[in-house]
């Protein structure tokens, strides 16, 4: 309004300089200002522009070309004012992702967390017979007071100190702070407070956690010596279960792969190979026994596939279940942290303390978590992705019919069930384009130079490709997304559980959607761990934890470790 009565006031030229960027950009188009700044002050050139689009597979007539000369000039002087616009790295964009569609019901009521019994649990002889338990039971031993926190503290302690060298797992050792918070958590528990099942459990997080005075290095050259003023929310929520930091684990360089500052992490099954990424170190400890339990994050597969190169457990919950603040920020609308355990239940336990809005992190929405270990699931109805299970061949074959059969046992009955066929490799320029966004400056000074991982597949090569990502075609993408979450709700509706197998597209399809995936052992193949998958509903995992726990039942898989004794 306050633009329309001065318009009588000033020039169009002058009037247009008053309106914002991109409405001056659509008078422009409209033809009241076409006029190109002159040629020996313009950054864009003609030649510029026919390459460019080229590069995206558009054609203009020479007019056309040369009518964009002035809105691109004219935006290229916008984006260098934004340039000088410090923004700290942990600043989101302003629009948030929710993955269920209007109408969607989201779950209501209280959470409830009613671990399976176990009964007659004795210590063994050696506080070290330990290192491989579930955290249920480290959990359990702690609450009947048959060992201290300290004393299981300075038994993982000491593991890592011997063992993780050998698999590079490990960025920074909190020895002096787990000695401190498992102290505290021996008064307690001796003083008849007990915060929850977590009381005493030492564990390690993936170091693109902010732990308040301790490195947090996002495993990348330029971040080294980064430190954070404050606890990320997965930290704090786990401190006040009484849990206890041990270590800040090693992670691929900005969340990629398993190479970090210091090297590759390597899977305790085979020191030859990679433990996967990004989640590496999370992983490879878990599976190694040096931490009773770890989290990690997934965006893209960060989760599922260091659990199953190492032999793990892992939950990637449903996106906005968990907050991500105080977490390095890789994709906003796709990063979700979770744990990666030896157990199922072992993950359900963990994912109780974390789950919850915490006022920082407003895509986070508050629903219950409702776990009852034990309890029968053949109300469940479940699905398989017959056709992944039927194209494989040899002993690939044979171990997962013998997983499926065991899924069976448990009482459920299958049904064959198609994914949606929507691709989703295009959409993915959507994880690109956040994540080179998320580290633009470090591109734009040439920190990016500075990685370790310098091939065409790692992050510089991309965040410099990612450049020439148009807008257009991010938001297409988007709006592709949209199309893809219909397709899986409606496919969803029918079904409380989906399996399929590591290799499928359900994980990138429900990393778009945000679907949770429970990744559980389910044998090996020439010595190498193999997994199958459990994807629920939004916001329900309880229901693939169930059937996943109900399947870890019918197997030994998840007690079976690594010979860890270099």
């Amino acid at each position: 309004m306050v633009a329309r009565m001065r318009k009588a006031e000033l020039s169009r030229r002058d009037w247009l300089r008053t309106l914002p960027a991109a409405t001056a950009v659509l008078i422009s188009e409209a033809g009241l200002e076409a006029q190109a700044p002159p040629a020996e002050t313009a950054k864009v050139t003609r030649e510029m522009v026919e390459r460019a689009l080229a590069a995206i597979g558009l054609e203009f007539t020479e007019e056309q070309r040369a009518m964009m000369l002035a809105n691109l000039n004219r935006a290229y002087t916008g984006y260098e004012r934004l340039r000088k616009i410090e923004i700290p790295l942990d600043t989101e964009p302003a629009f948030r992702f929710y993955p269920a569609l209007p109408g969607t019901r989201i779950p209501s009521g209280k959470s409830r967390l009613k671990l399976t019994r176990r009964k007659g649990l004795k210590r063994p002889p050696s506080i070290e017979d330990l290192a491989f338990a579930p955290a249920t039971e480290l959990s359990a031993l702690l609450a009947s007071r048959q060992i201290t926190s300290t004393g299981l503290t300075r038994m993982y302690l000491d593991r890592l100190k011997r063992f993780a060298p050998k698999l590079n797992c490990v960025v920074t050792l909190t020895e002096d702070l787990a000695l401190e918070q498992a102290a505290r958590a021996d008064q307690e528990l001796k003083r008849g407070k007990r915060r929850g099942p977590l009381h005493g459990i030492p564990y390690g997080a993936k170091d693109l956690f902010a732990t308040k005075g301790i490195p947090t290095t996002w495993g990348a050259e330029p971040f080294e010596h980064q430190v954070f003023d404050y606890d990320a929310t997965v930290i704090s929520r786990l401190a006040d279960a009484g849990a206890v930091l041990l270590a800040k684990l090693s992670m691929g360089a900005l969340a990629q792969g398993g190479l970090w500052f210091r090297g590759m992490t390597k899977s305790p099954w085979n020191l030859e190979q990679s433990s996967s990424g990004s989640s590496a170190g999370s992983a490879s400890a878990t599976s190694a026994g040096l931490v009773g339990f770890s989290i990690g994050t997934e965006t893209l597969g960060s989760i599922v596939s260091p659990s199953r190169t190492c032999g793990v457990t892992g939950l990637r919950p449903t996106y906005g279940r968990v907050s991500r603040f105080g977490a390095m920020g890789l994709s906003w609308t796709m990063d979700k942290p979770g744990p990666i355990c030896r157990t199922v239940e072992d993950c359900a336990m963990v994912f109780s303390a974390l789950h919850g809005p915490d006022g920082k992190d407003m895509s986070v929405v508050a629903a219950p978590f409702d776990w009852r270990g034990g309890e029968p699931v053949a109300r469940l109805r479940v699905g398989y992705v017959r056709a992944e299970f039927d194209k494989l061949e040899g002993e690939r074959k044979a171990l997962f019919d013998n997983a499926l059969q065991a899924v069976r046992k448990a009482g459920v009955k299958l049904e064959p069930v198609e994914l949606p066929a929507l691709p989703t490799g295009p959409m993915l320029i959507i994880l690109t384009a956040e994540a080179a966004t998320a580290f633009d400056d470090l591109t734009r000074d040439g920190g990016v130079t500075n990685l370790r991982g310098q091939a065409q597949g790692d992050w510089p090569n991309t965040f410099r490709s990612a450049r020439l990502i148009p807008a257009i075609e991010y938001i297409r993408a988007q709006r592709a997304r949209t199309l893809l979450m219909r397709q899986m709700e409606q496919l969803m509706s029918n079904w409380d559980v989906l399996l399929t197998t590591t290799g499928s597209p359900s994980l990138s399809i429900t990393n778009l959607t945000g679907h949770p995936q429970v990744v559980a052992p389910c044998g090996f193949i020439n010595g190498d761990p193999q997994a199958i998958l459990f994807t629920g509903g939004l916001y329900n995992e309880a229901a693939p934890l169930a059937l996943a726990h109900a399947f870890e039942r019918n197997t030994t898989w998840h007690n079976m470790h690594p010979k860890v004794d270099w």
